[in-house]
């Protein structure tokens, strides 16, 4: 009997080892948990963290996590408000604030998952049709971007890469598609934290033309450096040659006002030295006259010449015989 007992309170004491291994159970700092009756909730969700009871065998434990978890969505094409296709990648952080709500309309993350990607992507697509692609590239309507002083004042006048006025900037547009997005997924006990453009990019098909169209730009800002460069060079070539002939010019009037002033000081030193007596006037006469024929008189030189010539006189007044007469001038003796 005593063994039947003891065969009896140990069967016993298994029993309620069992039922209380399966009536207790714990929940840690980082998860809430939902308990469930034939798969319906039931009664309130369990945020605290400890050891907690439930009923054996016909309530279940499903633990929810309640830290900020991590929505990371595959790029995507859209087209913008100026009809260029780009390539946007989203990411978001989310957590659940409802676990309840949560359970009951999506189970689990995986479910959640699927339904952020269905609004978050519907929304960004939404947002970035209205608008144009300067509006997400640029992070707020305020900033100005940094430009060579010189290349820009060349892309102003030439109309080449001026920049669009915008009016919001990405930060506004990643605030629109926030808040739209936040109102939608609060329905399924989700609250939505935040939403950041991860990457914007041309879409494969249309970023070569795109390339192409900013070569042809800067291509035509470099002709038109290399027109004004080859219009300044002509400038200065043309100064140089205006300036050459211009300093030959003056180099020249000097060079014949020095000439002009010797000859003149020769003359008076030749005035004064042959201009003291009558003879000496002939004989200045006679002088410069035998040193232009011997300018002008070579071999075969043939003169024409009047009986009254200044030139002849000299010629004519000769005697034959080389007989010298006083009286006559210098070049009749």
């Amino acid at each position: 009997m005593s063994r039947f007992n003891s065969m009896a309170i140990v069967a016993t004491l298994a029993l309620g080892a069992f039922l209380l291994s399966g009536s207790l159970y714990t929940v840690n700092e980082v998860e809430q948990v939902i308990i469930t009756q034939f798969g319906k909730p039931v009664g309130e969700p369990i945020t605290t963290a400890g050891l907690k009871f439930k009923a054996p065998f016909i309530h279940e434990v499903n633990p929810i996590d309640k830290r900020v978890l991590e929505w990371d969505g595959n790029p995507s094409d859209m087209p913008t408000k100026d009809k260029l296709y780009i390539s946007v990648d989203l990411f978001a952080r989310w957590s659940i604030t409802d676990p309840l709500q949560y359970f009951l309309r999506l189970r689990d993350e995986r479910s959640a998952q699927s339904r952020l990607d269905d609004i978050l992507g519907s929304e960004t697509r939404n947002a970035v049709a209205k608008h144009e692609l300067i509006e997400i590239i640029r992070t707020t309507k305020d900033r100005v971007p940094l430009r060579d002083a010189m290349l820009a004042g060349s892309e102003q006048e030439a109309g080449v890469g001026a920049l669009v006025p915008i009016h919001k900037g990405r930060q506004l547009v990643e605030h629109e598609i926030f808040t739209a997005a936040a109102e939608k997924v609060r329905i399924f006990g989700i609250e939505l934290l935040d939403i950041r453009f991860k990457r914007i990019n041309y879409n494969e098909s249309v970023r070569p033309k795109i390339y192409d169209r900013m070569i042809s730009e800067r291509r035509q800002i470099a002709e038109r450096f290399l027109s004004e460069g080859n219009g300044e060079a002509a400038r200065i070539r043309g100064n140089r040659v205006r300036d050459l002939d211009k300093i030959q010019s003056e180099a020249y009037r000097q060079v014949e006002e020095i000439r002009g002033a010797a000859d003149a000081k020769a003359t008076e030193i030749y005035a004064s030295a042959y201009n003291q007596s009558p003879r000496a006037v002939e004989f200045y006469e006679f002088t410069r006259t035998m040193q232009a024929y011997e300018t002008m008189i070579a071999a075969n030189t043939t003169l024409i010449l009047s009986t009254d010539s200044d030139l002849f006189k000299f010629l004519k007044g000769m005697q034959p015989g080389g007989v010298e007469d006083p009286s006559a001038p210098f070049g009749a003796r």
